[in-house]
């Protein structure tokens, strides 16, 4: 059952991708529209996400580092919640209305499909919009997909700087009616368990791409 927490848009989106209704590519065409207006900006994310998708994270400094959050249980976390497990780490908004819902809605297959190898990883969604998105409202959000994603918020200030330890670009955009939406890039960063950066898995990655690099995280745990 969808959760409250999917609401407008993003929620009917679901509705109609969990039905099968939904070609995931046509989000594509409808983000580059969107984005259209912050072409110059645009590019520059994709400067820099394109050296991260192919595993090269020179030239672009460290990526991950020190933070201080609250999961949507709302307990205090730190990076060191995360030490000891490979895990995997996306950035977006509760509010989305289809490239987070696919993102996760992708990674819920994924981990799906790695069976018991699954709990050999951890699973964060970290939110870009922390004036909305309350530790409850992360919890209802993420019932939708699989149980394993857990979701981290703090403060504007706390958000930021785990955005800048990963390069993460977002940027709020007035919208009309007086409210706003979330402009950020949409990939998922994978890590091992000590912290230091593997690579990523870019927006709308095949399946069979997406969980060979997924496999490659889970051969790094050490034998039981």
């Amino acid at each position: 059952m969808l959760s409250a927490g999917l609401r407008g848009r993003g929620r009917r989106w679901l509705v109609r991708r969990l039905n099968g209704e939904e070609d995931v590519t046509g989000a594509r065409p409808r983000l580059v529209a969107a984005m259209a207006g912050f072409g110059v900006i645009a590019l520059a994310v994709t400067m820099v996400a394109a050296p991260l998708q192919a595993g090269h994270a020179e030239g672009f400094g460290a990526i991950g580092g020190p933070f201080t959050l609250v999961d949507d249980n709302g307990a205090p976390v730190t990076d060191k919640t995360l030490s000891g497990k490979p895990y995997t780490i996306y950035f977006g908004y509760t509010y989305c209305p289809e490239v987070c819902p696919t993102s996760l809605f992708d990674l819920s297959r994924w981990i799906k499909e790695l069976g018991p190898d699954a709990d050999k990883l951890n699973y964060v969604f970290v939110t870009v919009d922390p004036e909305r998105d309350t530790p409850k409202l992360m919890h209802d959000y993420l019932s939708s997909f699989d149980r394993r994603i857990r979701g981290f918020t703090g403060t504007p200030e706390q958000v930021d700087k785990i955005a800048t330890e990963y390069r993460v670009y977002y940027k709020k955009i007035p919208i009309s009616g007086g409210g706003y939406s979330v402009d950020h890039s949409s990939i998922i960063y994978l890590m091992f368990a000590d912290g230091q950066f593997d690579t990523v898995i870019p927006y709308q990655e095949k399946d069979a791409t997406a969980l060979a690099k997924l496999r490659i995280l889970v051969a790094s745990v050490p034998p039981s």
